[in-house]
């Protein structure tokens, strides 16, 4: 049967204790053994993981990723099931449920994916009675999902099982064709594997998260983020133009060596926005015997990455919490992780990220603003915004994204659903439009603190010098300096320069070094997370900021000599401390960006 137009691509990964038939039932299915190492072969187990094209029945294809179901390879199963739309769980007959059932289902669950197919495998080898018991033991592991008895080596049951798995699927693609796909179009790959192939070059494959991707594109390689451009695009080792979110794909990047791409890495559109973390706000959802986290060292499993992290427990219920990583990870806001003990390593849970890159905090003010972004109607989350904007947003919900406040929760509701938001608040008075711009009434009673919007607008600064900025917020607490951000922008340094001096004119940038340039806003918030620190540990030096932001030493001796600078903070020795009588006012308005001059010399374009 031809393919289905309407057929969303979709991908199955298989689930199950060791040795209970997953890749004897997928070659079954596919006439392809995903077992692909000497090793796996010789030893009769699977290591790493498979992959292999499934048809089924309604002309709908699966992408089928088969992970390992050894307890001592379970990192690569977690790996495999991030990005998978349906489960196919494994259970032995002969065996019933066995641990590794019971971790790779809690797996699943962390991750979301609780629709799929059980397969009761090696019914040939059991009577009756034992075949019984062992549908007995999976239905109540896991209920409400069908399950059908099959056997692979005489074939018994597999055309109900892919029947069934077609049903699932058809459901599963209805659902996900409702989700709101905006506003994170771009592609978005995690690397699973990376190699070389003789006049290819370097080859990296993974689920296609978000977007599409085609040859020709040029991509951006997190967390290291150099610059490729995709030279060629299979899909299930058939070429492709480009390939879509849901997919299976293999990409071949010219431009960049295999040494330089790690499993774990992400491959993203060079306009996606993301980039690397080591702090997440996030939704925990744990097992029962997960017991007490808070303050507890964790492996946290994102993607094809993982890193350990310390749980900082934010609410009363433990559900809200923020993981402070000790190496980056590559999120969004929605994505889902699994939680893994280190000691002796057990499935924990896991949850949903709120926020992919919030300051460091505990308890307080920040927990409020996750349970808004957790909890809020759409309407209740504009309105929040809009108080705590004095500047208001613009009119148009796509360029939210730059709100603190709305931008992680963006992904909860279509567009539509944040336009009749916009459109309710301003029905019923709860905000009120000034030229482009949404903003609180009072801030319209109160009048413009500064330029008028519409001086602002005669103001505007330029689309190039819009990018800069956006680049050099989104890279966070390390900013690039002028020869990448001119590289990024395809332009040459001597005219990047040009665009920071425009942007530190407008007062939206502050230069701290000659290569140092912050966004004013995001400094502000640097500000306050550096003196809290110091707050906790009455001092610090460059070596313990720089761990505890993720930055290098560059930048963070950068943010403490511009702290000096402003009377925030002094030297002594190697270390810095709270002035003992801090000014009340910075000089230039109170804040670490608020001046225009940073520890650099006055602003201004720099010898060449």
């Amino acid at each position: 049967m031809a393919g289905r137009l309407d057929a969303a691509p979709l991908t199955l990964g298989t689930a199950g204790h060791i040795d209970h038939g997953k890749t004897a039932l997928i070659e079954a299915l596919t006439g392809r053994n995903t077992d692909r190492l000497a090793e796996e072969r010789r030893r009769g187990i699977s290591i790493e993981l498979g992959f292999a094209q499934l048809p089924l029945p309604d002309g709908r294809s699966l992408s089928v990723v088969d992970v390992p179901g050894h307890e001592r390879f379970v990192r690569s199963m977690v790996a495999g099931a991030t990005g998978i739309d349906l489960f196919l769980m494994a259970v032995a007959a002969d065996d019933g449920v066995m641990p590794q059932t019971r971790e790779h289902w809690a797996v699943l669950r962390a991750l979301g994916v609780e629709e799929g197919v059980t397969a009761l495998t090696k019914c040939d080898l059991v009577d009756a009675e034992s075949r019984r018991r062992g549908a007995a033991e999976a239905r109540q592991l896991i209920p409400g999902i069908p399950l059908v008895e099959v056997s692979a080596p005489t074939r018994q049951g597999l055309c109900a099982l892919l029947e069934t798995l077609a049903q699932v699927a058809a459901r599963v693609a209805s659902r996900r064709r409702q989700r709101p796909a905006w506003p994170y179009p771009q592609a978005r790959l995690h690397v699973d594997r990376v190699f070389s192939l003789h006049g290819i070059g370097t080859v990296v494959t993974g689920t296609l998260w978000s977007g599409e991707i085609g040859r020709g594109d040029r991509v951006e390689i997190l967390p290291v983020g150099k610059v490729a451009r995709v030279r060629s695009v299979q899909v299930h080792d058939r070429p492709k133009e480009s390939a879509e979110a849901g997919q299976r794909v293999a990409l071949s990047l010219a431009g960049v060596g295999r040494r330089a791409i790690e499993r774990g890495a992400v491959i993203a559109s060079q306009d996606s926005g993301l980039r690397p973390t080591y702090r997440l706000d996030v939704e925990l959802r744990l097992e029962p015997w997960a017991g007490e986290i808070a303050g507890k060292r964790v492996h946290v499993h994102h993607g094809t990455r993982a890193t350990p992290a310390r749980v900082v427990v934010l609410d009363e219920t433990g559900e809200l919490a923020q993981l402070r990583l000790e190496a980056p990870l590559i999120g969004r806001a929605g994505d889902r992780f699994v939680l893994r003990s280190i000691a002796k390593p057990d499935t924990l849970g896991g949850g949903a990220v709120l926020d992919p890159r919030p300051r460091r905090h505990g308890p307080g003010p920040a927990t409020q603003r996750l349970k808004l972004i957790r909890d809020g109607e759409a309407e209740a989350l504009l309105e929040a915004a809009l108080r705590q904007s004095e500047d208001g947003l613009p009119e148009n919900p796509r360029a939210w994204t730059s709100s603190e406040l709305l931008a992680p929760a963006l992904h909860r509701f279509p567009l539509d659903r944040w336009r009749a938001a916009e459109a309710a608040l301003l029905a019923s008075g709860r905000a009120v439009t000034a030229g482009d711009r949404l903003l609180a009434p009072a801030a319209r009673e109160a009048g413009p603190r500064g330029p008028s919007l519409e001086e602002r607008r005669r103001h505007a600064l330029s689309a190039r010098a819009q990018r800069a900025l956006q680049i050099l917020d989104e890279d966070g607490a390390r900013p690039r300096d002028p020869r990448a951000l001119a590289d990024s922008l395809g332009l040459e340094r001597r005219e990047a320069l040009v665009l920071l001096e425009e942007l530190v004119e407008a007062s939206r940038l502050v230069r701290l070094k000659p290569t140092v340039y912050y966004p004013r806003g995001h400094l502000d918030r640097l500000r306050e997370e550096v003196l809290e620190l110091i707050r906790e540990r009455a001092s610090i030096s460059i070596a313990e900021l720089r761990d505890e932001l993720g930055t290098s030493r560059k930048y963070a001796q950068a943010l403490l000599e511009h702290l000096d600078s402003t009377k925030e903070t002094v030297r002594r020795g190697d270390r810095h401390v709270l002035r003992r009588h801090r000014p009340e006012a910075v000089p230039g308005g109170g804040t670490l960006g608020a001046g225009r001059q940073g520890s650099g010399g006055p602003a201004g374009l720099q010898s060449q």
